[in-house]
């Protein structure tokens, strides 16, 4: 049981733990906010003792949560595990009751998916816009949001937060801090500098932001209407598609070319492999063709020595 106790009871340890998910595990702010929530919550249950809490009452905790969502019951599970965790690891506790805690997955859905015959009117679409005389800069710009959303895989937030001087003409990459501080090189195909290069050339030299708004930058939700403008011109169902959805066709259509997972995961910024290898359902008749043509035992010849 508990060594020792922070003066302040489960409060001061959240704290703590909280800190340390930032400082040292590099966790986003929404994660650290979110699992904050869930472990004072249950320290509520728990009427303020739940540092001090056994195997049974964390299984008393996690039974008051059997009317919630799965993804909401892992998410739970996973701030409570961690905590006690950390609490172990810190000396505070002798045992690890966390490791009780149920295990029910997020039920992780997939992707929404664009065929490659999609993308290419997304950009017939935006090449009819690019065509007009005179030309608007605003095409310009959105030429340049979706070259880099389909063609580097960015998020929606790292896109529009992007310096004005992020993409260099005669450097195809850049290196980008994504979630949880974590940097990661993306690559830039000649395609995206270019859009790039002829948008950058409306925006003033002053300006903070490559997409710069007001006094900030593109919003997120301003992005999302832009794309789904594209994609109903295009003559797609704008509930189809979405800048993350152009983020999941990058991935997924590197990846039927031949990509490497780990490189996927790299140019993604993906923490763990897991996520990455979401894509992989994509793959399957590629992956099928491929152990039935360069399997030792898919040559004949070969395989009737095997047997004999």
């Amino acid at each position: 049981m508990i060594r020792t106790r922070s003066v302040g009871g489960d409060t001061a340890l959240i704290d703590r733990f909280c800190e340390m998910l930032t400082a040292e595990a590099g966790a986003a702010a929404n994660t650290v906010s979110a699992y904050r929530s869930d472990l004072l919550l249950a320290s509520v249950d728990r009427g303020g003792d739940l540092a001090v809490a056994d195997a049974d009452a964390l299984a008393a905790v996690a039974h008051g949560w059997r009317a919630l969502a799965r993804s909401t019951v892992a998410r739970k599970s996973a701030a409570l595990r961690r905590f006690f965790a950390f609490l172990a690891d810190e000396g505070l506790r002798a045992d690890d009751p966390g490791k009780a805690l149920p295990r029910p997955g997020t039920g992780r859905s997939l992707p929404k998916i664009l065929s490659h015959a999609d993308v290419e009117r997304l950009f017939a679409a935006l090449a009819v816009r690019l065509a007009r005389v005179p030309r608007d800069p605003r095409d310009l710009r959105l030429a340049a949001l979706v070259e880099l959303l389909y063609g580097s895989g960015l998020r929606a937030s790292e896109l529009v937060s992007l310096p004005r001087n992020a993409i260099a003409p005669d450097r195809p990459f850049l290196i980008l801090k994504g979630k949880g501080g974590r940097e990661r090189m993306v690559p830039i195909g000649d395609p995206a500098r270019a859009a790039v290069a002829r948008w950058r050339d409306h925006v003033a030299t002053d300006r903070a932001w490559l997409f710069p708004s007001g006094q900030k930058h593109l919003s997120r939700v301003r992005l999302h209407q832009l794309v789904k403008a594209l994609a109903a011109e295009a003559g797609i169902p704008p509930d189809r598609v979405s800048p993350h959805v152009l983020r999941h066709a990058f991935a997924t259509h590197l990846l039927e070319g031949g990509a490497d997972l780990r490189a996927l995961q790299s140019m993604l910024g993906h923490a763990d492999i897991a996520t990455t290898e979401i894509y992989t359902h994509v793959d399957a008749a590629r992956l099928v063709e491929l152990v039935n043509t360069r399997h030792p035992l898919a040559d004949p010849e070969r395989r009737r020595r095997a047997l004999t």
